[in-house]
């Protein structure tokens, strides 16, 4: 079933001195339950239409459908916070947070009580392979591939259909790396999750249903 549709997408940004077209008359869809992965040369416009997708910006021109309904007609800050959750390739964690403390935040902020949040947060630290022992750690006291299943769980805790994921295993080593995809490929396979990584990684790419490849801004290939 397709969730988000990209309709002759355009996004550009002004610079002192130039005016730079970041995104290109982009077009195309994505299905629930599948796993895609956005590939290109550094700047070649995939960072940035990951953040439009995330609702982060608006396009210039065109426009981005979630489940038929135009993102400009919705409450940005709403589907953030009810559909779409990003991941980043440098974690974002709250340092002076706990493992739990952190994937129950985004819970607390909608309203769900402590109690729930922090029952719901061990399930979902549970459902990416942690250990109870890390619910009580600190970012700081986790490895790179621990903080980075935190920051996963914390995405799962909103309960959306979307997960974007920006550089997911780029600051890890290729036994994590591995776990990192196993998660991924399992969200959009067995729990229905669209699950889009930007990604350098060809190992990401080919564990991906689909690859879309960018390139000066524009869509150049699809699979």
């Amino acid at each position: 079933m397709e969730l988000l549709r990209l309709e002759d997408v355009s996004y550009s940004y002004q610079t002192k001195y130039q005016t730079i077209e970041a995104v290109k008359h982009v077009s195309c869809s994505f299905e629930q339950a599948r796993m895609y992965a956005v590939v290109g040369e550094s700047g070649s416009g995939k960072s940035t239409l990951l953040s439009l997708m995330a609702g982060l910006d608006l396009p210039v021109s065109g426009d981005i459908l979630v489940e038929g309904k135009s993102l400009k007609t919705l409450s940005r800050d709403r589907y953030r916070r009810d559909i779409a959750s990003v991941v980043y390739q440098s974690f974002h964690l709250f340092p002076l947070l706990t493992a739990q403390e952190n994937v129950m935040f985004p819970m607390e902020m909608k309203g769900i009580r402590s109690g729930e949040a922090a029952e719901r947060a061990c399930r979902m630290l549970t459902r990416v392979g942690l250990p109870d022992k890390i619910r009580k750690q600190f970012p700081k006291m986790m490895s790179g591939g621990e903080q980075q299943r935190v920051a996963i769980a914390r995405a799962l805790a909103a309960e959306g259909k979307i997960l974007l994921a920006d550089e997911p295993t780029g600051n890890l080593d290729s036994e994590n790396e591995a776990h990192i995809v196993k998660i991924l490929k399992e969200l959009a396979h067995q729990e229905g999750y669209l699950v889009i990584v930007i990604t350098h990684n060809p190992e990401v790419a080919k564990a991906a249903d689909h690859v879309l490849q960018m390139k000066d801004g524009r869509l150049v290939t699809g699979r």
